[in-house]
């Protein structure tokens, strides 16, 4: 039977990339809500789909280390696989001086294959965004904002991914209403409905996200309706044909060179996709950093930990207190906003509790993040008088 693989097992096929902590912490980036298709499957271990392959993760204090599986091999094939394997390892051998080193574990019905070529490290520097010095941006927002700087003490190493746009947008249309563990079924439900299966581990099966043109199909409604999509079914089916009848199967990639606004609005457009599914999709998977997503929860932070007055009246989360919040996130964090909101979002959620039990208590926090936003009103009221004279002295 094929099993999920452990770096403890001493497996020559896991391969590592140089990545501290600080700079990556696998439970919180893949546990706080931002992708749905990974689960722990041993002690700081996580297997999931990405890129149409089945990964599994795990850390040490400076490394990443990664583990591949190849696409699911039937039984009565197994020894022929292997056969052209070895044939395919003595033929490279013999056409090329240079070192080409084809390894093969067999484990169970799955196979790693693993290439000197460095794709499967490009792709996880992507997906992980690892150019991306967030240690720089942590201390830069704590320069800023006196309660991330106590949070993040703490909550360190929580990234932006940079999905698949496909995948990344029907994901969220089904998280209208929803919390994490049931959009995470719904999402698994989908992909082993119409997903082609990759690998089946210690009787997981492992699927990949369907193709565009799949979930175009008319029957596809009724279907998701079936395994309790509910209203959300439709949306998924009417988004998916507008895409590719309207737009073409290659434009929600074409959007990550459009500006931000833009996006926004283009995604907008689509069937249930709203403001908050849609910032989502622009900050996860479209390059848009300073793209907010901000629900009732985010809502909720901003009142309570920065004394965000707007909208207290109201007991339902308006456009123009969206709007107003995002900006509010945007002038205090900067160009890199979304990444700063995601730190304490993931801070805030029940499953972290005990993690966050650890931040200490910062008695004058509030007080001084008042004074200092103050401040920042006064310099800007100021440099605004000092224009508007030079410009009475131009005109005079």
């Amino acid at each position: 039977m094929s099993q999920h693989a452990l770096l403890s097992a001493g497996c020559k096929a896991w391969r590592s990339i140089t990545c501290p902590r600080s700079e990556l912490r696998l439970d919180l980036t893949l546990g706080c809500g931002q992708t749905f298709r990974w689960r722990e499957t041993a002690d700081g271990h996580w297997t999931g789909v990405m890129r149409g392959k089945v990964w599994t993760l795990t850390q040490t204090e400076d490394m990443l280390w990664y583990y591949v599986y190849n696409h699911q091999k039937n039984p009565g094939t197994e020894n022929r696989q292997k056969q052209k394997v070895e044939e395919k390892e003595q033929l490279l051998v013999k056409r090329s001086k240079r070192m080409i080193d084809i390894k093969q574990e067999e484990v169970g019905m799955c196979t790693v294959m693993s290439e000197t070529d460095n794709k499967e490290e490009d792709l996880l520097r992507d997906y992980f965004q690892l150019d991306v010095k967030l240690g720089d941006l942590y201390r830069n927002w704590s320069t800023m904002d006196p309660h991330f700087k106590h949070t993040a003490n703490i909550f360190t190493g929580v990234r932006l991914l940079r999905q698949d746009p496909v995948e990344c947008l029907f994901s969220f249309i089904c998280s209208s209403n929803n919390h994490i563990s049931r959009i995470q079924g719904m999402v698994d439900r989908l992909c082993q409905t119409l997903g082609t299966l990759l690998c089946k581990l210690d009787d997981v099966a492992y699927h990949d996200f369907p193709p565009l043109q799949d979930l175009t199909d008319p029957s596809v409604e009724m279907r998701l309706r079936d395994l309790g999509f509910g209203y959300r079914a439709r949306f998924l089916q009417q988004s998916s044909q507008t895409i590719v009848n309207s737009h073409g199967p290659d434009w929600l990639n074409s959007l990550r060179s459009a500006p931000y606004l833009q996006t926004r609005d283009a995604l907008r457009t689509l069937p249930g996709v709203g403001l908050k599914v849609a910032d989502c999709v622009c900050l996860m998977s479209l390059d848009k950093f300073e793209a907010l997503p901000v629900d009732t929860h985010v809502w909720q932070i901003a009142k309570r930990d920065y004394n965000f007055a707007a909208g207290n009246s109201q007991k339902t989360l308006t456009d123009r207190v969206y709007k107003e919040i995002g900006d509010f996130f945007r002038k205090l964090w900067g160009p890199y906003a979304g990444w700063a909101q995601s730190v304490l979002f993931c801070a805030d959620l029940k499953k972290f509790q005990k993690l966050r039990e650890e931040i200490p208590v910062m008695k004058d926090e509030k007080t001084e993040l008042k004074n200092k936003m103050k401040k920042r009103r006064h310099e800007g009221y100021t440099q605004e008088q000092k224009r508007e004279k030079g410009n009475k002295y131009q005109r005079s």
